[in-house]
């Protein structure tokens, strides 16, 4: 079970693919970072909140056939590693799609889908996951 709190903190990431950007070397981070471990020290005070692309490329994927409880009525379904337009990797399910019509490198992207509840009267979580696109 989560917080309430955890559930606010997260939103912006998960509902708007926010991530981070070293502006000293570049590097873009999802989810975000408030330190680079790339540049360490010198990228200190130089992270930005990045809007990460909401469009890419299948990079693999997996169809899942054993699920916990909350996904039992999914079942079969895939996820994915989804390199986005901006060299992010995404892991993600891929939705609306047949699972033998997956294909790497086929075009999707992100749309904002129901997660799941805490029973019938809990919180909603709300998310990413990718589509193919047409």
């Amino acid at each position: 079970m989560s917080s309430v709190a955890r559930e606010w903190r997260e939103i912006p990431g998960r509902y708007n693919l926010k991530g981070t950007k070293c502006g000293n070397c570049g590097k873009i981070y999802f989810p975000g970072r408030s330190f680079c471990p790339v540049c360490r020290r010198a990228g200190i005070g130089k992270i930005e909140e990045y809007d990460v692309c909401r469009t890419g490329k299948v990079f693999t994927f997996s169809v899942v056939h054993e699920a916990p409880d909350c996904n039992n009525r999914q079942k079969p379904y895939a996820v994915a590693m989804v390199q986005t337009d901006d060299g992010v990797m995404i892991t993600a399910q891929l939705v609306d799609v047949e699972l033998d019509q997956i294909q790497i490198g086929m075009p999707v992207r992100a749309v904002l889908r129901k997660l799941d509840a805490d029973g019938a009267s809990g919180i909603i979580r709300y998310g990413y996951k990718f589509v193919p696109m047409e």
